[in-house]
């Protein structure tokens, strides 16, 4: 199938490692253009260089995605060196703080932040790009934690809340010719991610949890989370607007960890 991304200009948050890298090395694969922004300079000029390495066409922006003037100056630059926007990625994303008795307002505050809010501002200050391109596609990294309920509390309310943005989003900017999805990746296992850590850490965990989580009997690969993003940011998927599409390969629980209501408190790494 031909995604039809050659030419597209693609501006995506926490581009520097896992999954935002990931997609934006997919993107230039397909001919796409690409700027990505992340916090440490180091990282981020170390990921452009891996893209342009393979021929891409990649900048980097450094920015804190939860300083608001920051992240439209990032968007507005991307924009600039790219010579327009076509789409955008809201793919940074984490948790600050434990569960809901191990963290203080200040936590949850700053967890919104980093995830809903971040996703939220990207999308305004991107809108009057998309149109002048004539139209464009958002994607919004959400988790299976959005809906599938765990620990921790906070991060798991506001992946549900990026969920419920982007449908709220496709039928706002809908008439802007602009389609807003979002994406909700499972328990993804690469090497140097997370998953990989605590495969390597607590082995006979892990191998439970792929035993009694996993239907497939192993977790998603990078690879098949971000063709999925690709796709969803394409043409062909010009009528998919709205949606949350999940890749999980039918994972039950959104993570190894567990809550013990008795002592309100659940499992650790």
């Amino acid at each position: 199938m031909d995604l039809q991304l050659t030419g597209k200009r693609a501006f995506i948050t926490g581009g520097t490692a896992g999954i935002g890298l990931g997609i934006a090395t997919a993107l230039a694969g397909e001919g796409a253009a690409v700027a990505v922004c992340g916090r440490d300079p180091q990282r981020l000029e170390a990921a452009v260089a891996g893209l342009r390495d393979t021929g891409a066409t990649a900048h980097g922006i450094v920015a804190d995605v939860c300083d608001h003037a920051r992240l439209g100056d990032a968007v507005d630059t991307a924009a600039t060196r790219l010579g327009g926007l076509d789409l955008l990625v809201a793919n940074a994303g984490g948790s600050v703080g434990g569960d809901l008795l191990d963290s203080t307002p200040e936590d949850w505050t700053a967890t919104y932040a980093l995830n809903v809010l971040h996703a939220a501002h990207a999308v305004r200050y991107a809108v009057p790009h998309l149109e002048r391109a004539g139209g464009g596609t958002v994607l919004i990294i959400a988790s299976i934690t959005g809906w599938k309920p765990g620990p921790s509390s906070s991060y798991a309310s506001a992946k549900a809340a990026e969920i419920h943005l982007a449908a709220a989003l496709a039928q706002e900017l809908g008439p802007r010719r602009i389609r807003v999805n979002a994406l909700s990746p499972g328990s993804v296992l690469f090497e140097g991610g997370g998953w990989a850590r605590y495969r390597d850490r607590h082995p006979e965990r892990f191998a439970a949890f792929v035993r009694d989580d996993l239907p497939f009997g192993r977790l998603v690969s990078l690879a098949e989370v971000v063709d999925t993003a690709c796709f969803l940011l394409s043409a062909p998927a010009g009528g998919v607007n709205g949606a949350n599409v999940c890749v999980d390969g039918g994972q039950v629980h959104p993570t190894a960890r567990r809550f013990f209501p008795d002592t309100g408190s659940s499992t650790v790494d």
